[in-house]
């Protein structure tokens, strides 16, 4: 008679959570220096909470390797190693990161580089001086750069920095790559209808309840002539110098480096990429910004499942442009 009681109560219990209303839950961090933000439907606070908190610890992990600001991060030891002979084995996590990046390297002849590490301190450098890096610098630090300098043994999984000072910068695919983790962590505690927003690289899962998808502004602001999306199941990257740039003898510098010249992008350019992932979405979006709309045709046209756009200006003047893989 125990056991039928207990096998009711637990019976009950388990009609009871079916049956409970889903509510919407927010929750946000600071990682990777940047805001990270967790919308997720769920019946039970406490689940809620618990799946949330494991996404986090994953990020904090991750930034553990990728981080080019720790002195003791994977990435950092790495490139601390540039230009000594070694193959160095890395992680499944860096491995991965890193071979989508050199394809998308080759792809785009250098416009997304991984090895832009030492521009990009230079850089970070003008923005807070609020002046440009000198030329002789710039120069010096190219000579440090190269997707092809860095090379890639699949076999062993080791990974070599062919030259002396290198530094490697994931800024433009790592937050992708970490919300693709978090929503497979997610998504293996039951969230599976949910919005990823690593810093602005966004993985969607199913759509909220009763909603076709969930809304996305490309652009990132209010305007009547940009569209808003109703997306689920894939990934939304943008890129461009909204937030991060140096203005210079009335010249704005993006924070976004051209790897090929070392030169902050002067263009006021917004790219928004929808692909299946939110790494290749990140890569792809940053890639597309030092492309801009001409060539970047050309790149989209060789993929499948992505689709850009490009906002160009700033205000009433912007415009905007939509290519789809075909």
């Amino acid at each position: 008679m125990r056991l039928l009681a207990h096998i009711a109560g637990m019976l009950w219990m388990a009609h009871g959570l079916e049956s409970a209303p889903t509510q919407r839950f927010v929750f946000v961090e600071k990682q990777m220096g940047a805001d990270f933000r967790i919308v997720l439907y769920a019946k039970e606070a406490k689940f809620a909470k618990a799946a949330a908190k494991a996404a986090f610890d994953e990020v904090k992990r991750l930034n553990a390797i990728f981080s080019d600001y720790e002195a003791e991060s994977e990435l950092s030891l790495l490139s601390a190693n540039s230009g000594k002979g070694k193959k160095l084995s890395v992680s499944e996590d860096l491995w991965t990161v890193l071979s989508a990046a050199q394809c998308l390297s080759t792809q785009t002849d250098g416009a997304f580089d991984v090895t832009v590490g030492p521009c990009v301190r230079l850089w970070r450098i003008a923005r807070f001086r609020k002046t440009l890096p000198a030329v002789d610098k710039i120069a010096a630090a190219k000579l440090a750069m190269g997707y092809q300098k860095l090379l890639l043994y699949p076999e062993a999984k080791k990974v070599q920095l062919k030259d002396q000072n290198m530094i490697l910068d994931l800024g433009g695919i790592a937050k992708g790559y970490a919300a693709d983790k978090m929503l497979e962590i997610l998504k293996e505690k039951g969230m599976l209808s949910v919005l990823v927003d690593a810093g602005g690289d966004l993985a969607l899962g199913d759509a909220p309840p009763n909603k076709k998808g969930w809304r996305i502004e490309i652009g990132g602001r209010k305007h009547p002539d940009l569209p808003v999306l109703e997306l689920a199941n894939c990934a939304v990257a943008t890129s461009g110098d909204i937030e991060q740039f140096v203005e210079v003898d009335g010249e704005r510098y993006s924070h976004i480096i051209d790897p090929r010249t070392g030169i902050g992008l002067t263009a006021r350019l917004q790219v928004t990429v929808v692909a299946p992932s939110g790494m290749q979405a990140d890569s792809l979006a940053s890639a597309l910004t030092v492309f801009g709309p001409e060539e970047g045709r050309l790149l989209i046209k060789k993929l499948s499942g992505v689709e850009s756009y490009f906002v160009q200006g700033h205000a009433a003047d912007r415009t905007l442009t939509r290519i789809k893989a075909e």
